[in-house]
Parts: structure tokens; C-alpha cells; sequence
């Protein structure tokens, strides 16, 4: 049994996004008194009752206007309806119907698919005269709400239940959620694509398309990966409205909630400064990380171009040296399904345990190569040491005195467990304690 797949629809600035927050219970949405804000498909997973389903936000229908943006918006409308099992069909109770309303109807009409309207910004429990026109829609549910003010919410909760499949809350812990990070117009949004083998997310070459950090579920071999699509993380002194502002937090909140991070770089222009800041927010954050190399298809190489360019990516990105760096095409697919082989051995590596005694030893041969240096005749010495956590890997080593050990080696310590044990892809982290704390 699959989760329900439940798509608000409406023209802009109804609602949607804050019906959509209230009905995830969190604030995930951007939501902004500017038309068009949301742009792309957002899903989310919601639950009501013990019941799961798919929330699907989408970006507002505008009538008159004919850019390359607003088109693929409709796009992505169409796209959402067609995969829903339910829509609501989301209008605005203050300001009555209006022609956009009447346009998206036809297009729900046309669908075939289960429509309840859903008149929103109605915070009286005395219903409006006013609100029966909206069966002028020509669909027989209708439901009366106050998004802002979580007004009649239960029972339209209620009533999307009854009209999806039953599926209840889940052990979510075969799903890998990987954020897809980089600056902007480096090809995240057309990598999702390719995976989904469907025009999921808005693409141009206009940078800064995706504005929120947006979830894709792919499935292989029966294994779940949730892939997160991020906004592109720009210069602080290029961020100047709060939309962007927005954005740059929804990565860093992606990145947050996610098992392993992909930073994807432009093959042509190499890595970056910006590049540098994301990968170390990664890194910081103890998540897993692999650097894809996009648009590999428009270098010209030789016998050394990988060899080189590899040197020259690792020098700027000297922090993360345990992350493996795959070169791939998404315009031509080429690699681009090596993605998920790469993406099992890195994850494999961020969750390895190892045993204490094995821990032990290689800790004891390492001590016995290089021993510590002594401070002022006072030297460190390491009684033993153990694996205490999975993902990312963390190590406790006791000591006599944790302050004696300077930062150079317990890098010495960490390169030790890399070359016995690898954990390619994944950062590793080792505190030391005194003993017997």
C-alpha cells in the first residue's frame, strides 16, 4: 500500500502555502504576500489520525502573464493534479470568485480527479451568504476554513482520509534522505529530473529557480531514497529580499535532516568559494558527503584531466579529503545511475560500527609508531578507545589528561582509523575524555 498523494491547487497569494504548513505542523512552505512565491512542487508528509499521506503545495495559477516562469508553474500544476488521488482546490472566501478560479475548475473538471473546494480566510462560525457561490465551481464538497486561524481544519482532515488510500505511520528508517546542494544553475533540479525520469521540478537557465528545499522520493530495488532538491545557496551580499533569506534556510534545514549530502560543482567553473562554505556547513553538521563533478561532457580532456582535476578540487575542498568525487553528465545521463552505488558504499561507511577491541588495536599500533609528545614533562597517555555512535562514526578515547593532546594528533589518530578502516564519504569525529569520567 502507498501513501495518498493530496495536491492544494488555487491562484496566487489564497493561501496555500499557510494551509500547507498548518496541515504538516511545521513552517516549511515560504510564505510571503508576493504572487508566485512558491514556484515548485513542495511535498511533505502529513498525518492525521494515525494516517499518512503526501501534501503536495504548488505555485499560484496567474492568468495573464506568459514568461517562461509562469508557464512551467502551470506545468507543474497539471503535473501535481495528475499524480494526486485528491485535490483541494484551494479560494479565497473574502474576495469571491474570480476568472483564475474559474480556469483552474476547468482544468480540475477535465482531470477526472476527486475535488473538494476549500474556501479559505472565512474565521466566523456563522457561514457568509456570500461562500454558496463557490458551488457555482460545479463541485459538490466544499468546505469552510480560516488556514491562519487553523479554523476547520479537523474536519476537512477528516474528510481527506475518507478520500485517499488507508496508510498508517510507518518505520521510516529504510529511507535515505540525501540533500542535493551547490550554488545556483548547477544542474540539482535537472539531477532530480534524470532520477525521476519526469520534469518534477522547474528547470531554466535562469539561476535561482527553486526556492525551497523540495522532497522527491525515487525508488531502486526496492530501496526508498528521499532526494531533497535545494535552492541554491548564493553570496551573503547577493542575498536582498526575504525570499532569498528563506531559501538559504530551507538548505541549511535540509542539510540538516538529511543522511549524506551531494554538492554538485559545475565542471567548468571548478570549485568555488561558495562551494567551500557549503561543503564545510556539511561537514560541520557530521553529514555524509559525496562532490558530484556535472557537466563533465564539456571538458576537454586528456590522459590526466580526471587525475588533475581531482588534485585541484580536493586543494580548495582540503577539509572534506575523505569525500569521493564522481564525474557524470546529467544533460547526456552519462554516470549519472553510478550515483546510487556511490550512494550505498558512502552510506554503508556512515553507518559502520566497529568493534572495541579492533578500535583498540589500531589505536595501540598508532600510539606505538608515533607516540605522543610531551608538554612541559607532562606526556598524554591513551588507556583505550571506542566506537559510541553511527552517523556519523564518533570515537571516545580516554586519556590521562584530554588537554595535552594537541589538535595535530588526533588528526594523526583519525588518519590512523581512515587508513585501517576507510569510512570513505563520511566525516568521523573523536573526543577526547579523561578516564573514569
Amino acid at each position: 500500500m502507498r501513501k495518498g498523494i493530496v495536491s492544494i491547487v488555487g491562484r496566487s497569494n489564497v493561501g496555500k502555502s499557510t494551509l500547507f504548513n498548518k496541515l504538516i505542523q511545521k513552517k516549511e512552505a515560504i510564505t510571503e504576500d508576493t504572487p508566485g512565491v512558491t514556484r515548485d512542487r513542495l511535498y511533505r508528509e502529513a498525518e492525521w489520525q494515525n494516517n499518512l499521506f503526501l501534501l503536495v503545495d504548488t505555485g499560484g495559477y496567474e492568468k495573464f502573464k506568459d514568461d517562461i516562469i509562469s508557464k512551467n508553474i502551470k506545468l507543474q500544476i497539471s503535473l501535481a493534479i495528475d499524480s494526486s488521488d485528491l485535490v483541494l482546490f484551494l479560494v479565497d472566501g473574502r474576495v469571491g470568485i474570480l476568472d483564475e478560479d474559474r480556469e483552474i475548475a476547468d482544468i480540475l473538471r477535465k482531470s477526472g480527479k476527486k475535488v473538494i473546494v476549500v474556501v479559505n480566510k472565512i474565521d466566523t462560525h456563522i457561514t457568509p451568504p456570500s461562500v454558496y457561490e463557490f458551488y457555482e465551481l460545479g463541485f459538490e464538497d466544499l468546505f469552510i476554513i480560516s488556514a491562519e486561524q487553523s479554523f476547520g481544519l479537523g474536519d476537512l482532515l477528516d474528510e481527506i482520509i475518507k478520500n485517499i488510500p488507508k496508510f498508517t505511520i510507518e518505520d521510516d528508517s529504510n529511507r535515505l534522505k540525501i540533500s542535493i546542494v551547490g550554488k545556483p544553475n548547477v544542474g540539482k533540479s535537472s539531477l532530480i529530473n534524470k532520477l525521476l525520469n519526469e520534469d518534477r521540478m522547474i528547470v531554466t537557465d535562469i539561476s535561482g529557480t527553486t526556492r525551497d528545499a523540495i522532497d522527491s522520493i525515487v525508488t531502486r530495488e526496492e530501496r526508498e531514497y528521499i532526494f531533497i532538491d535545494t535552492a541554491g545557496l548564493r553570496r551573503k551580499r547577493a542575498i536582498n529580499d526575504m525570499v532569498e533569506r528563506y531559501s538559504v534556510l530551507r538548505t541549511l534545514s535540509a542539510i540538516d535532516r538529511s543522511d549524506l549530502c551531494l554538492l554538485l560543482i559545475d565542471a567548468k567553473e571548478g570549485a568555488s568559494e561558495q562551494d567551500t562554505k557549503i561543503a564545510g556547513y556539511c561537514h560541520e553538521q557530521g553529514k555524509a558527503i559525496i562532490i558530484i563533478i556535472n557537466k563533465w561532457d564539456l571538458i576537454e580532456k586528456d590522459t590526466n584531466t580526471m587525475k588533475n582535476y581531482k588534485e585541484e578540487v580536493l586543494k580548495k575542498l582540503s577539509f572534506i579529503p575523505y569525500a569521493p568525487i564522481h564525474f557524470m553528465s546529467v544533460l547526456t545521463g552519462k554516470r549519472v545511475e553510478d550515483i546510487f552505488d556511490l550512494i550505498e558504499m558512502v552510506n554503508n561507511n556512515y553507518n559502520l560500527r566497529i568493534k572495541t577491541g579492533v578500535v583498540n588495536e589500531v589505536i595501540s599500533e598508532a600510539v606505538s609508531k608515533n607516540p605522543p609528545p610531551s608538554d612541559k614533562g607532562r606526556r598524554l597517555k591513551i588507556f583505550y578507545a571506542s566506537q559510541v555512535s553511527v552517523a556519523p562514526p564518533k570515537f571516545l578515547i580516554f586519556v590521562n589528561e584530554p588537554e595535552l593532546c594537541h589538535f595535530s594528533y588526533i588528526r594523526y589518530l583519525e588518519n590512523s582509523i581512515r587508513q585501517k578502516f576507510g569510512f570513505i564519504g563520511t566525516p568521523i569525529k573523536l573526543e577526547l575524555r579523561r578516564r573514569g569520567e
